[in-house]
């Protein structure tokens, strides 16, 4: 018999949270806690133009933008300042909101070797930030988030952005780094259970 393909089993188990289906007998059930209520960070990691959005979340299934940014960096900047106001960046958030979560999307599969060092040396920046006070951060692939909050794993950034202005009433127009960071926060709203 073939194995279901890992983006199949997500959206099954989307599916079944959604209707709020039993699992049947001999099926690997999944313990769910209460839904996730106070505030997401979400980051939507770059080098040169990382998106950042806090997310309040009540256990009503309400979700609200506190405040997102797009902290474009100019290419006179060595990695290492950027990797610093990256830093800098998210303490600013950190400081500003009481956050409980921190929801960071991970590295996109890239043939370029050093294209991915610096991607994972900017998401390491934003990650090291919130990892010194102690948040517990979380990690969600964009085929994971486009798939948990447009329903669509190959969704574009046009439709991300429209799915985040109906689920927060946030209007990004062409802020596509904002909508991004707001939309792993909200992956992270809807599928974590504690």
């Amino acid at each position: 018999m073939a194995r279901k393909s890992t983006r199949k089993l997500w959206a099954a188990h989307l599916a079944k949270q959604a209707t709020g289906a039993k699992v049947k007998p001999g099926q690997a059930e999944v313990q769910l806690g209460e839904r996730l209520k106070g505030c997401i960070l979400g980051i939507d990691p770059s080098l040169r133009g990382s998106g950042f959005a806090v997310l309040r979340c009540t256990p009503d299934g309400n979700y609200r933008l506190l405040e997102s940014a797009t902290l474009k960096l100019h290419s006179r900047l060595s990695m290492f300042e950027c990797l610093g106001a990256i830093g800098n960046q998210v303490e600013d958030f950190l400081d500003q909101h009481q956050v409980d979560h921190v929801a960071i999307e991970q590295t996109i599969y890239v043939q370029n070797f050093q294209t991915a060092q610096i991607l994972g040396a900017a998401r390491g920046a934003a990650i090291a930030a919130a990892a010194m006070r102690g948040l517990p951060i979380f990690e969600y692939a964009p085929l994971r988030v486009k798939q948990a909050v447009v329903g669509l794993g190959r969704a574009s950034k046009e439709q991300v952005a429209r799915t985040v202005l109906s689920l927060t009433g946030t209007d990004f127009s062409l802020r596509y780094d904002e909508s991004d960071a707001a939309a792993v926060a909200l992956c992270h709203a809807f599928t974590w259970r504690g």
